[in-house]
């Protein structure tokens, strides 16, 4: 469900046995995320986690480099 421009609810996930949580499919839709991809888990104490694909980390690496 997408609440203002740019901005979504997908919904509750549940944490498994291992830790482990289901990205919601429309989520994935969303943000191109598909099975094999990697993705970076931030975390602020008090704001909560994100999740993001390290791809977009990869051209801020290659420019540091140039």
């Amino acid at each position: 469900m997408q609440t203002e421009k740019d901005k979504y609810l997908f919904g509750v996930v549940k944490v498994g046995d291992k830790g482990q949580i289901v990205i919601p499919k429309e989520a994935r839709e969303v943000f191109g995320i598909k099975s094999g991809d990697s993705l970076i888990v931030l975390g602020d104490a008090t704001k909560g986690l994100a999740l993001v694909k390290t791809q977009i980390f990869d051209s801020a690496v290659e420019e540091v480099f140039k």
